[in-house]
């Protein structure tokens, strides 16, 4: 039972661990989503999908975006919304938009914090990022799409 055990163990995530770094509070991480949005709304391509999603005050998406990196960063479990079905209604939302998104977000968090911490607010944008897209875009064929026959089983 104890291989079993350590099997599991080893199987199992680590789970993330708040970032407890100097300057990483509730303060600093508002002021990252406030620029990075800034940015956004002054992108080309992000800024119309946007300004179609949010109109009027920009001042509660920009706290609920602070609710969540803080619960992202920081474990603060303020974050109550559910970004995957906000995102699977965005219709006009493509692929290339996360690269571009993503740059707008490494771009910010390089001016804001120092390289490591930068890093890791970057790993998991980029996490979040590719979850959805996953959940935007990939779709399985149908299983009988799927179904294909093994070549050389059964064959004579």
């Amino acid at each position: 039972m104890i291989v079993k055990s350590v099997l599991v163990d080893r199987a199992r995530p680590v789970a993330e661990q708040p970032l407890d770094r100097a300057g990483v509070d509730r303060a600093s991480i508002g002021g990252l989503v406030r620029a990075f949005y800034a940015k956004v709304r002054n992108d080309e391509r992000l800024g119309p999908i946007f300004a179609r999603e949010i109109t009027g005050d920009w001042e509660p998406h920009l706290e609920k975006m602070t609710d969540f990196w803080c619960s992202v960063i920081l474990k603060a479990g303020d974050y109550h919304g559910r970004p995957v079905p906000a995102h699977l209604k965005l219709k006009d939302v493509t692929e290339a938009d996360f690269e571009i998104w993503l740059a707008l977000f490494r771009q910010t968090a390089a001016e804001l914090f120092a390289p490591e911490t930068a890093a890791v607010f970057v790993d998991r944008a980029e996490r979040i990022a590719t979850s959805l897209k996953l959940a935007m875009f990939f779709r399985l064929a149908p299983a009988a799409a799927r179904q294909r026959p093994i070549v050389g089983f059964g064959e004579t």
